[in-house]
């Protein structure tokens, strides 16, 4: 990943941050927000049906993400879902059609007070116009059929007069379709404040749409020098379809997820087919001293290289950690509470003012912050920088009296050891959940400092412990841990390079059976919201699976901006 890929995965973030928190205010709904680009209320995901709102952050400017946030504003307001999907046909070419009137239809919705929002819509119409007007899908009838469609029912919705740029292409087609269409088009504008009645008019244009597509279809067969018009038609089609795709090859990819059909038919109850094999151990244990030290002396000399100011970092991160305390009283002030050891020199001496004393507030921390490292295959790349970012931002956090904590997990063994062979022995039953010895590593607890621990935290270096991941449990695991600290705000940062992977539980469950697990832990903890639940991604956004996330490239020297990303992360500013 470049450099650009990385500054343009910061731009992409904090473009939704803004769009996320324009859609809680517009619509009142405040667990509406964005992740790995797409839109989220709360752990249930929202389509995007109408195609010209489907925007890249990392490409589009940021007037076609705001009208992209604004229409689904519109689209939360102003459109009955159950309605909508009563009447939304199956034809795929009909379905298309319907979406993009009902979106049409709300966002002819804008509050007269709202100017701004109107012209963002009609940018945004034509942005996506002329795009798909130069991209050549129109070059086919049928393509160019759906596109007149969407032209002209726009610019009756709205009174306004078609792209200039097509206008003259497209007559002929339009010209073809006035008899046909003229009746449902008239009704759109006159009950567009009526769904029920403005949908009997969109299926009608969504059924004429279809009939002519099918029709062209059939005239085409397999004559080739239709195929320009097929292809066109269908890339038209599969813009529904389109949603899950990962995006520019030059960005920071977002981690790839799906649904679990053994996870969901177990009513996402998570199994495990044996704990046997599973240990928790200390990671300086697993390594010989001699290693250890010899790991410790190259993790001083490249941390030594390191243009970190740790007293800077302290400072950062107390500006979002820190709170006020009251630390002990100051008597004898001339304002406050009344002192009453005091009021014998009131007697005594009645020009005497001193006599109060009042609460002596500090800053000061109250906060266990846990960093659980990914310890797969993949990660072993990676870890010196990530070594050493997290004892950076250990060091810094003990500077300011927080609790830290520095985890690991990995498997016991490649491709599920004594537990896939168990699984083997006992006939193999089906959906036998996790398939492999988890091993939860402690490079450092909350009872030792960043002095006593490091020593240790060089096992981190040591190439044969990474091995598969099966992050679930380990979130879990660490969240255990943290609740059973004292501190009353309790962190987890969980540090991956990728998804949950484990080659046993895949094979004998189905590929997303560990995603899935993931997302419903990672929920779970932030609807009970006593541990704070962080992504910190390696080159990889986590957003599919972290609702605060942050994307980095370890590949790049590590400095004070990276650092700060991840203080304003801890802060709450990344991805809410």
């Amino acid at each position: 990943m470049t450099q650009s890929a990385q500054q343009q995965a910061r731009r992409q973030q904090r473009i939704e941050e803004l769009c996320a928190a324009s859609l809680r205010a517009l619509t009142g709904q405040a667990d509406l927000h964005y992740r790995g680009r797409r839109l989220y209320r709360g752990e249930a995901r929202l389509p995007t049906l109408a195609p010209h709102l489907r925007v890249d952050p990392a490409q589009d400017d940021f007037a076609d993400c705001r009208a992209a946030a604004d229409g689904m504003a519109l689209r939360l307001l102003h459109s009955d879902a159950a309605l909508h999907r009563a009447r939304c046909p199956e034809d795929p070419v009909e379905r298309l059609v319907f979406e993009l009137l009902e979106q049409l239809r709300v966002e002819t919705r804008v509050p007269d007070d709202m100017p701004g929002m109107a012209d963002n819509l009609v940018h945004r119409f034509e942005s996506w116009s002329r795009a798909f007007y130069r991209s050549g899908l129109t070059e086919g009838s049928i393509g160019l059929l759906l596109y007149t469609v969407a032209q002209m029912c726009w610019s009756r919705l709205n009174a306004k007069p078609v792209l200039e740029e097509t206008e003259d292409y497209i007559e002929g087609t339009r010209a073809s379709l006035v008899r046909a269409l003229g009746t449902a088009l008239h009704g759109l504008r006159r009950q567009r404040h009526d769904q029920a009645a403005y949908a009997e008019h969109a299926l009608a244009i969504a059924r004429i749409v279809g009939e002519r597509v099918r029709t062209e279809r059939e005239r085409a067969g397999d004559d080739e020098d239709e195929e320009p018009a097929e292809a066109a038609s269908d890339a038209f089609a599969l813009l529904l379809e389109l949603e899950d795709g990962e995006g520019d090859e030059d960005g920071v990819a977002a981690a790839t997820t799906g649904h679990s059909k053994t996870f969901e038919d177990a009513a996402q109850a998570y199994r495990v087919f044996t704990t046997r094999f599973d240990r928790e151990v200390a990671a300086g244990s697993l390594v010989r001293r001699a290693l250890l030290r010899e790991n410790r002396e190259k993790l001083d000399q490249a941390t030594a290289e390191l243009p970190i100011n740790l007293p800077r970092l302290a400072r950062r991160l107390g500006s979002v950690l820190w709170e006020p305390r009251v630390d002990g009283r100051a008597f004898g002030e001339e304002e406050g509470r009344i002192d009453g050891r005091r009021l014998a020199q009131l007697v005594s001496s009645p020009t005497e003012r001193r006599l109060f004393y009042r609460d002596q507030v500090k800053l000061g921390t109250d906060c266990a912050v846990s960093l659980l490292i990914d310890c797969s295959g993949s990660m072993k790349h990676h870890i010196m920088p990530v070594t050493m970012m997290a004892e950076s931002l250990i060091r810094a956090l003990e500077m300011i009296g927080a609790g830290t904590e520095l985890l690991g997990f990995t498997t016991g063994a490649w491709n599920g050891g004594r537990a896939y062979q168990a699984w083997m022995s006992g006939g193999r039953p089906r959906g036998p959940g996790r398939l492999n010895e988890v091993c939860h590593m402690v490079f450092k607890d909350a009872e030792r400092s960043w002095r006593r621990a490091r020593t240790d935290i060089a096992a981190l270096l040591k190439p044969d412990l990474f091995r598969e991941g099966i992050d679930g449990e380990a979130v879990d695991w660490a969240c255990e841990r943290l609740l059973a600290r004292p501190e009353h705000r309790r962190i987890l940062i969980v540090i991956s390079d990728g998804c949950p992977a484990d080659s046993a539980t895949n094979l004998a469950n189905d590929p997303y059976y560990l995603d899935n697990h993931l997302k419903e832990v990672v929920a779970r903890r932030t609807r009970e919201g006593q541990v704070e639940v962080l992504g910190l991604g390696v080159g990889l956004d986590l957003s599919p699976f972290y609702r605060r996330c942050l994307a980095t490239d370890m590949a790049q020297a590590l400095d004070t901006h990276l650092f700060d990303e991840i203080v304003e992360l801890i802060g709450g500013r990344h991805r809410r």
